[in-house]
């Protein structure tokens, strides 16, 4: 389903980590890895709560049918999965009844006033998305939305337009919900928040934009039988995860992911919270960057062709594109385009891939992975997903630290709560 293509990359000694990945995929197994209280992700696609999922349809449809606006109210892996999913699969300016926008995820206040601005108007359900309730961020513009609905709707009305995807049994939002009497979806204990798109925390607002869920959770089913394989040589997850630490002991401290489709922009941000936050630990891991080429190669790409030799590419590339046309003909000619004529937009597209790919391995001297994926459906995008939690789970793993807390993110409040004067 996915494949890689490891020959622009240098990763001979690929084979000499095969003891070690397998020592490694059984402590994941046997949840006898640091971090192994936060594995459920693993076998999710297999034992999801179908109880919960049948409430997320349920819901997503009742949203379908009251809502012109609906509001995801979340930061990091609250939004960061599920506007992935949406945009890879539908693309950039879909077609459908609800509009989907994102807030709760920055601080920045022009950015809130005109999200409040634009739906004032509009019939409008909010999902509020925090394991705890106390983020800051997220708890701001929530507090801003609630107060906006009450308005709007009264207090009743409003509490039926709120749906709260928090902790079971427990948190600020937990005890906002009940008392408030919102409608409340669940966070696993055991998945943390950039392991969570397949959980209720980015399945409502996927399913609310009229994507195939089922389709999602086949894909990423189909993914976890495909990688639960000990044996490197079977195991592209685990060849990935590999490479990418082969690699940084060559001195590359940078991984530079790229797409060459726009609809692909997402997909990037969430990889990179997922591999930032997981490696970034103890003094050690790569960083995580991304560009959307051939856009970002009229300014990245000098700096990757000729700039110090920092970094390596991962490309993720897709086969089918989600749309196509054939570029025209023109009897004037005068933009001298017409060497283009009667080729596809997608065939221009993979040959700057090519181009590109020449270029900076060939002439920059840039090692490049090489991910390909058939298309970009809602079954591509759960085997995709899942492709990735399993290789970033071995490749923090063979790092030696815990893939799955994030001790740093902690200290930024702290010092902003001061300066806040919270007690």
């Amino acid at each position: 389903m996915i494949k890689l293509d490891t020959n622009y990359a240098h990763c001979d000694t690929l084979p000499d980590y095969a003891g070690k990945v397998a020592e490694i995929h059984a402590s994941i197994i046997n949840k006898t890895g640091v971090g192994n209280d936060f594995l459920g992700w693993y076998d999710w696609p297999s034992s999801y709560d179908k109880e919960e999922y049948a409430l997320v349809k349920k819901l997503a449809a009742e949203i379908r049918q009251t809502a012109e606006v609906f509001v995801v109210c979340g930061i990091g892996g609250s939004y960061l999965g599920s506007r992935a999913a949406i945009e890879m699969i539908q693309g950039i300016y879909p077609k459908r009844d609800v509009e989907i926008v994102f807030v709760g995820n920055t601080f920045s206040a022009p950015y809130v006033v005109q999200l409040l601005e634009k739906i004032k108007d509009k019939e409008v359900m909010v999902n509020v998305i925090s394991k705890s309730g106390t983020t800051t961020e997220t708890a701001m513009a929530f507090r801003l939305l609630k107060q906006f609905l009450e308005t709007k709707y009264g207090k009743e009305g409003a509490k039926s337009r709120i749906i709260a995807t928090t902790d079971k049994n427990r948190g600020t939002l937990k005890e906002f919900a009940d008392k408030e009497g919102y409608a409340t979806l669940t966070i696993p204990d055991d998945i943390g928040g950039r392991f969570s798109v397949l959980t209720s925390v980015g399945l409502l607002p996927i399913a609310v934009a009229g994507i195939d869920t089922d389709e999602i959770l086949r894909g990423a089913k189909q993914a976890s039988l495909d990688f639960n394989n000990p044996e490197l040589s079977k195991n592209t997850a685990y060849q990935y995860a590999v490479c990418r630490r082969i690699l940084e002991g060559q001195g590359k401290s940078a991984e530079m992911f790229v797409t060459y489709e726009t609809q692909l922009t997402m997909v990037a941000e969430w990889w990179k919270q997922l591999f930032g936050e997981s490696e970034g630990k103890e003094g050690k891991g790569l960083l995580p960057a991304s560009v959307n080429f051939s856009t970002d190669l009229h300014s990245m790409g000098q700096f990757i062709q000729d700039g110090g030799k920092c970094l390596f590419e991962t490309l993720l590339l897709i086969e089918k594109p989600m749309l196509d046309l054939t570029f025209p003909s023109d009897p004037d000619d005068l933009d001298h385009m017409n060497y283009l004529a009667g080729k596809s937009m997608d065939e221009v597209n993979k040959k700057a891939c090519l181009g590109t790919l020449e270029a900076h391995h060939d002439t920059g001297n840039v090692p490049n992975l090489i991910l390909t994926l058939p298309d970009t459906s809602a079954y591509s995008f759960g085997y995709l997903v899942q492709f990735f939690f399993v290789a970033c789970a071995m490749s923090v793993y063979l790092l030696g630290v815990n893939p799955f807390n994030q001790p740093g993110v902690e200290v930024y409040k702290k010092n902003m709560f001061r300066l806040l004067g919270k007690k």
